[in-house]
């Protein structure tokens, strides 16, 4: 599957346009099962989702790959279903801010030799940026119902390592379902269960009807 191209620019003044809530779904990534493989620091990559307005501030951690390892393959599970309609990335600078993008969808078996052979839901050729102006728009109707999405960062722009800072989902939450369901079985019917008063008059109420 060839990459999707398109980009928008975030050219506007973003607390006048209350960018914030449309990106917002950083508050249902469920933050304890988010996991990386190749990442430099162990537990890293849960400290790049925050806040729109917080994206440009320094992370606690920053997520970097293995030095002469550029790859990256972030899984993201979410307490509920997203529809994600668009992704942002502000990587690292001298060249370590990822170049390419591959999105994957509800899978929790993927590695790196199992993507290198699987097409992705979605793939985008990214612009090196530093300051989260551009988002990257997904083909929403492959992205709907999604508990748990997959990110592989395949390379940056000449870097020994990729690093990022900060990555954005803008979407849609719906809860997820999680009650009970009750349900009453009756092994077999016994004849004393179901008896009729008047067997004449229950037939004729029913075929009366």
């Amino acid at each position: 599957m060839p990459p999707f191209q398109g980009c928008c620019a975030h050219d506007h003044d973003c607390e006048e346009a209350d960018c914030g809530p449309s990106w917002s779904l950083h508050e249902h990534v469920d933050l304890p099962r988010v996991a990386c493989l190749n990442e430099a620091t162990a537990g890293s990559a849960k400290h790049v989702f925050r806040a729109w307005p917080e994206r440009l501030q320094d992370p606690e951690t920053a997520l970097d790959s293995n030095e002469d390892d550029t790859e990256l393959l972030i899984t993201i599970p979410f307490n509920g279903a997203v529809k994600i309609k668009a992704i942002s990335i502000i990587g690292g600078d001298d060249g370590s801010s990822p170049s390419r993008l591959k999105a994957y969808t509800n899978r929790h078996d993927l590695d790196f030799a199992a993507v290198t052979d699987m097409a992705p839901v979605q793939a985008w050729d990214l612009q090196e940026q530093q300051q989260a102006s551009m988002e990257y728009p997904t083909q929403v109707a492959r992205f709907n119902g999604v508990h748990t999405l997959i990110l592989h960062i395949p390379d940056n722009f000449g870097a020994d390592h990729t690093r990022i800072t900060f990555i954005g989902i803008k979407g849609d939450f719906s809860e997820r379902k999680t009650g009970p369901v009750t349900a009453v079985y009756e092994a077999r019917a016994l004849p004393k269960d179901h008896k009729v008063g008047n067997p004449s008059k229950a037939l004729w109420e029913v075929g009366g009807l």
